[in-house]
């Protein structure tokens, strides 16, 4: 039975299920900020899910980043499944910007997280979830 990481369910809000995946919404305002969560019991890396799984996440990948190209014209997409910290197969999905607080750098450690205001991140959320859906 899939479980999502407590870390993963405390920094993030829930956006959407797709066939594999959960989409999250990560509460760090400085970035528009999706991972991708296979539903799938203690995977923590890409190469052990199912070749069809493997391929499933490619096309949700793709369509998670179409849809942070679309909305936020980012100047570059990083994804990134890091798993470090949680071990939990997550896979980052991050709108990066020239101007952002960052760039060039990579996002993790490089200063505090800023969450949403409450009605901010909800209103991103189901802008978000519309777009899944």
């Amino acid at each position: 039975m899939f479980k999502l990481d407590a870390r993963l369910e405390a920094d993030t809000f829930f956006v959407h299920d797709l066939p594999l995946c959960r989409v999250l919404l990560m509460n760090d305002s400085q970035f528009p900020w999706l991972i991708l969560v296979p539903r799938v019991d203690g995977v923590t890396e890409i190469i052990e899910l199912t070749d069809a799984q493997q391929q499933q996440y490619l096309s949700e990948s793709a369509q998670v980043s179409r849809l942070l190209q679309s909305k936020f014209s980012p100047d570059k997409l990083n994804v990134a499944a890091l798993g470090n910290v949680v071990s939990q197969l997550h896979i980052h999905h991050v709108a990066r910007y020239k101007s952002d607080i960052a760039w060039p750098k990579p996002i993790w450690g490089a200063q505090a997280v800023v969450a949403y205001p409450e009605d901010k991140g909800a209103e991103l959320v189901d802008e978000l979830k519309q777009a899944l859906s």
